[in-house]
């Protein structure tokens, strides 16, 4: 009878579920083939490692009125869409998790900031991916010079601790945590267990020593960061580098930070130079939009504390085969069916014999219910075969039962459309009634979608 050796465990190298054997499948994610043997962990002082990294300074509970404010002045980068994400500025001692798919430019983008810190501050950046060749060469791609930038090419998170409390650099980028290995494990790097070690290591490495860390991490083919879903938790801020690699547009989103506002983009311009920041989204987006055609509608978007206007283009045609397709581009495809079934339900609309193409122009993905009333007229427009004014801005909830419901920020949409030069929007009725400064821009509230049709599409 073959016995299993308890001193070894598999996890999941999705998910973290971990076994006491081997399985083809993890009972827990679905995935298949992603269980990776994880060794025991020996103790710190079976490895022969310093005192010091063992054992800490001692902390005792402290009251809340005892304790001192040591906020400091935040680290700014030169590069406004930066410092906006993170929450004006880069704080000391926090630990951020930039993230994207590969080749989408975070190694660029952090490499450029860096050189601005580096101005400064004494700038430390680890790359297990690259030798230190790799990076003066794309340095000077980027034009990219700083005394105070300095490189090494390591993997072992033991050495980088020990060079990081001998330099004591302001920050430090670590590219990536999936190539780092701590030798208190004996799995691979880039498992489950490795990187939350890494990853809580160089956590109390920047607390204790007041240290920036930004850590590159790798993502799954579903978009998600790769490792245990810990690492999310450990550090203050996740940042998530998105975009098509063969557009030139990226959007940076803050999804979690503690010293800031979340949902907080950042827009940038790939370049021969690098990324350059595009402090006009809203014109960038819109500056090669179509005049007088069906299925195209400008929507306000709240990316943060940012209204953001783009694109919606919907395409309803007549269906060659039983089944018709429904393809969405930057809006979600559950929401999608759902409009599509009120408007069916409500206004009599019939999809039942027609494919559905939606596309949201520029690579930006619409996550907020707001772009429910734009999807939804810019479907009626293509169905029609009816062009919307130009200067039309479009905002709100759709319900199940065909009524429009109010959203928030209405007054800086308002502002942002006026601001661009568009003279009409339409909006809840709840949040024209609502809106407290005034505008030059016409704003007219509507109830259901039935009202949009006939102030649209009735003459």
């Amino acid at each position: 009878m073959k016995t299993i050796d308890m001193k070894r465990v598999y996890r999941c190298r999705q998910c973290g579920h971990t076994s006491p054997k081997w399985l083809g499948r993890c009972p827990h994610c679905r995935e298949w083939d992603a269980f990776n043997v994880e060794g025991e962990r020996k103790s710190p002082e079976k490895r022969g490692l310093p005192a010091s990294w063992i054992s800490g300074q001692e902390n005792l509970p402290l009251s809340l009125a005892d304790i001192t404010d040591e906020t400091s002045d935040r680290l700014h980068s030169g590069m406004g869409e930066w410092d906006r994400v993170l929450g004006e500025g880069l704080v000391e001692g926090s630990l951020v998790l930039l993230a994207g798919d590969p080749g989408i430019g975070k190694s660029t983008l952090l490499l450029q900031v860096l050189s601005h810190y580096a101005s400064f501050r004494e700038v430390l950046y680890v790359s297990g991916e690259e030798s230190p060749q790799q990076i003066l060469l794309r340095s000077k791609r980027l034009h990219l010079w700083g005394d105070g930038l300095k490189v090494l090419a390591e993997t072992s998170v033991d050495r980088i601790i020990e060079i990081i409390e001998k330099e004591s650099p302001a920050v430090v980028a670590v590219d990536s945590v999936q190539t780092m290995y701590s030798s208190w494990l004996e799995s691979a790097p880039g498992s489950v267990s490795q990187v939350r070690e890494c990853a809580a290591r160089l956590m109390r490495v920047a607390k204790e020593g007041r240290t920036s860390i930004f850590l590159v991490g790798h993502v799954t083919k579903d978009g998600n960061i790769a490792g245990p879903r810990v690492l999310e938790h450990l550090v203050d801020t996740v940042l998530y580098m998105e975009g098509d690699r063969t557009h030139t547009f990226r959007l940076l989103r803050g999804v979690k930070n503690r010293f800031g506002s979340t949902n907080e983009i950042g827009v940038f311009e790939m370049r021969d130079r690098g990324m350059e920041q595009v402090p006009n989204p809203s014109q960038f987006l819109l500056a090669e939009r179509p005049r007088g055609v069906s299925g195209s509608v400008v929507v306000c978007s709240m990316e943060g504390t940012r209204p953001l206007l783009v694109e919606l283009q919907a395409l309803v045609s007549a269906s060659g085969g039983p089944q018709p397709r429904r393809t969405s581009m930057g809006v979600d495809g559950n929401r999608l069916s759902l409009l599509l079934a009120v408007l069916e339900k409500k206004l009599g609309f019939s999809f039942s014999q027609r494919d559905v193409f939606v596309n949201v122009a520029g690579g930006v993905k619409l996550v907020e219910p707001a772009a429910d009333l734009a999807l939804t007229t810019a479907l009626m427009s293509s169905y029609l075969d009816r062009p919307l004014p130009g200067e039309l801005v479009v905002w709100g909830e759709v319900g199940l039962t065909g009524e429009v419901r109010g959203v928030g920020h209405s007054n800086l949409r308002a502002l942002e459309a006026q601001k661009l030069g568009f003279g009409r929007c339409i909006l809840p009725q709840g949040n024209a009634e609502q809106l407290t400064q005034k505008t030059v821009i016409e704003c007219q509230g509507v109830r259901s979608l039935s009202h949009v049709l006939e102030e649209l599409f009735s003459s």
